[in-house]
């Protein structure tokens, strides 16, 4: 008995004790520390609602507006508490409502919408090669190794995917191909009932209506209101403005820590990427608190959301449209197997690009719809050539090697080289003069500015050769030639100045990669191993033409707000490089293009001009088809304000480019277009030039 009263002592003090420490730990959540329990408590009650904030727009150097936003509707999926079938079911009516109301569904599949099914990566490295792409996602893509593996064709993949999500499939339905890229792409998103997936941007009223309407029978489903991106001129400076696009994998791992959700719009190309932090806006959010039984009884704290700043570009929007024009007119009018150039207008005293442009070009309104055969198009629209398009500069490439040549010593002001048609000086080595591949006459004796003139290759391969090749490297370097110019565009490429170094790169053949001397005298005639952008063809103008300060390129003017229009960044002319070039040099060197224009091989296009304009024409040989004409020209001769460059791929002759250069300087000059009154370009003869660096 002892030892039972003892147990029950025991168990009534335990029981005491507990009792006392529920009572201590209610004390605590109630009196000590109940505000804090409070708050976390209704925090777990409250719910954001994310306010998306406008992106800022996109404008010229007048004010003009280019980019914008509307308001839009976008589909968002969540994923249902059911099955595949159910979700599949589900995603079905939402096809059937998108596309009998002419809407699309966001499908970002690299497998094209009808059959027979082909992959279609995007060309991300603007090189019009997709390889890497296509074994870069074949590598990430979630499932491969097990069902998805390199090797497999679009329809084996498209099968695959049907199997992994569970829809029934048939290869002749579009229906059933759009099913599988929003599959996909909920897929790729993660979505769960927590994480809604947007599967359709910019929707009709009409297909928002039918969903309403059946908003019974499509659980997960809803609309919602976005801004959506619009231009004001569709297809007006496409390859400068950019595009954006829903963000990706790759995109959202690299930038979630910033704040953006797997559903947000980010910058793709272009200005439009370039500028993603600037036209970003910050969203805001709508919080509110409900009581457990649903009722909302009061609102959190609201955050308005702050627009994206605007960015006011160098561009003038009239010149941009005329240098489009006359590049598109241009290359159709030259036909046959020219179907492609660019052009690039530079204020010569600042840097800043007042035009650019890029053809074939698109409409980046209508990306999405046209993508397939965007990417199947052989002339590659969407590839910025002004930036990335890498071309052999010709004979447009002798101005420099001319003034490397005074500058340097190697060659006297006055001096005379005589054009022997044959240049004999290498024995296993003896390249033509263009005058003898095409007569077999020669130009004879001729000074530098004779020598621009005529575009003489055997005075240039003499200058070369004195020169040699690491000088010749050194003056394109300063140049601006195969460097960054720094314009704001991601995709610009640096190209290349022909150099031992780099034919050591690019050759295969161990006994090729040797550099000879005839590879320093094509160099010095802008051809061997150079290849740059048009871009860098007009900065180098330009330095020739302001006596030689190369500035970087500029195509931002200012950022300013979009809430007061206050400066946020101003974007002034930065000298990247001051090549010191003496007063006689230039002369004779300005002397010698003016005479290309006024007695040369651009006579036929500015024959009578108005204002007096110094250039250089360009022919570069191809290994297929026609040479591609390259010309660059500054005026007004005396006082130059603007320097442009053009390149038409195959475009025959150098003066075939010459054509868009005049009607540029109609437009900034004189606000007209006589281009109907000039000579036309031509197209390729019987009789093209057997040798390298033609007029």
């Amino acid at each position: 008995m002892p030892d039972s009263r003892f147990r029950f002592f025991i168990l009534r003090a335990l029981g005491v004790v507990m009792l006392l420490a529920v009572i201590v730990k209610l004390f605590d959540l109630q009196i000590v520390n109940g505000d804090t329990y409070l708050k976390r408590a209704s925090s777990r009650l409250t719910t954001s609602v994310v306010n998306k904030a406008a992106r800022g727009d996109i404008m010229d150097r007048y004010g003009n507006v280019l980019v914008t936003n509307k308001t839009g509707y976008c589909v968002v999926l969540r994923k249902s508490t059911g099955g595949d079938e159910e979700f599949n079911n589900i995603i079905s009516k939402v096809v059937e409502i998108l596309y009998t109301t002419g809407n699309k569904a966001i499908d970002n599949l690299p497998i094209s919408a009808e059959a027979p099914y082909e992959f279609i990566f995007e060309d991300e490295n603007g090189d019009g090669s997709t390889a890497d792409e296509r074994a870069e996602w074949f590598a990430e893509n979630k499932y491969a190794g097990k069902y998805i593996y390199e090797g497999m064709t679009a329809d084996q993949v498209a099968a695959a995917y049907a199997d992994i999500f569970g829809i029934a499939y048939d290869v002749n339905l579009a229906h059933t191909r759009c099913m599988l890229g929003i599959r996909y792409e909920a897929d790729l998103k993660e979505i769960s009932s927590m994480n809604p997936v947007t599967i359709a941007e910019d929707v009709s009223v009409e297909a928002v209506t039918r969903i309403k309407e059946l908003q019974d029978s499509l659980p997960g489903v809803s609309v919602t209101q976005d801004y959506v991106r619009t231009y004001t001129k569709p297809g007006f400076a496409t390859h400068i403005l950019g595009r954006v696009g829903k963000i990706s994998a790759e995109e959202y791992s690299e930038n979630s820590a910033k704040g953006y959700g797997m559903n947000d719009i980010i910058g793709k190309q272009g200005v439009e990427r370039w500028a993603e932090s600037y036209l970003r806006g910050v969203d805001g959010t709508t919080g509110t608190t409900t009581k457990i039984d649903g009722d909302e009884v009061e609102l959190g704290e609201n955050i308005d959301p702050v627009p994206g700043n605007y960015i006011m570009l160098t561009i003038d929007s009239d010149l941009q449209e005329t240098v489009e024009a006359s590049l598109e007119k241009t290359v159709k009018s030259i036909g046959n197997d020219c179907n492609a150039g660019a052009a690039v207008v530079l204020d010569v005293n600042t840097g800043d690009t007042l035009a650019m442009a890029s053809y074939p070009t698109y409409d980046m309104s209508r990306f999405y719809e046209d993508y397939e055969s965007l990417v199947e198009n052989k002339s590659n629209p969407m590839i910025n050539r002004a930036v990335c398009g890498l071309y052999s500069p010709g004979s447009t490439f002798k101005p420099l090697t001319a003034i490397a040549g005074i500058q340097t010593g190697n060659l006297g002001l006055w001096e005379k080289i005589e054009d022997t048609g044959v240049y004999t000086f290498y024995e296993d080595y003896q390249p033509t003069c263009w005058i003898w591949s095409e007569s077999h006459t020669t130009h004879g004796w001729q000074d530098v500015s004779l020598a621009l003139e005529n575009s003489c290759n055997v005075f240039f391969y003499e200058l070369g050769r004195r020169l040699g090749i690491d000088t010749l490297d050194k003056y394109a370097k300063k140049f601006g030639l195969g460097e960054y110019t720094n314009i704001e565009l991601p995709e610009e490429a640096s190209g290349h100045m022909a150099s031992p170094e780099y034919k050591a790169q690019v050759v295969s053949n161990a006994v090729d990669r040797e550099w000879f001397g005839g590879d320093t005298l094509q160099a010095a005639i802008g051809q061997s191993y150079s290849l740059f952008t048009p871009v860098q063809i007009a900065n180098y103008c330009a330095t020739i033409a302001n006596g030689g300060t190369r500035y970087k390129v500029n195509l931002i003017s200012s950022i300013r707000s979009s809430v007061d229009g206050s400066l946020v960044e101003k974007f002034e002319p930065k000298i990247e490089e001051q090549t010191d070039i003496s007063p006689e040099a230039l002369a004779k060197v300005h002397e010698g293009m003016k005479k290309v224009v006024d007695e040369g091989s651009a006579r036929s296009i500015f024959e009578g001009y108005p204002i007096q304009v110094g250039g250089k024409t360009g022919t570069a040989q191809l290994g297929t088809g026609s040479n591609n004409a390259i010309f660059m020209a500054f005026a007004p001769y005396d006082d130059p304000q603007i320097a442009v460059a053009v390149v038409l791929e195959h475009g025959v002759r150098g003066a075939n480019a010459g054509q868009v250069a005049r009607d540029i300087f109609d437009k900034y000059f004189f606000d007209n277009n006589s281009a109907n009154t000039t000579a036309q370009p031509s197209a390729p003869d019987a009789n093209p030039s057997a040798e390298f660096g033609l007029r």
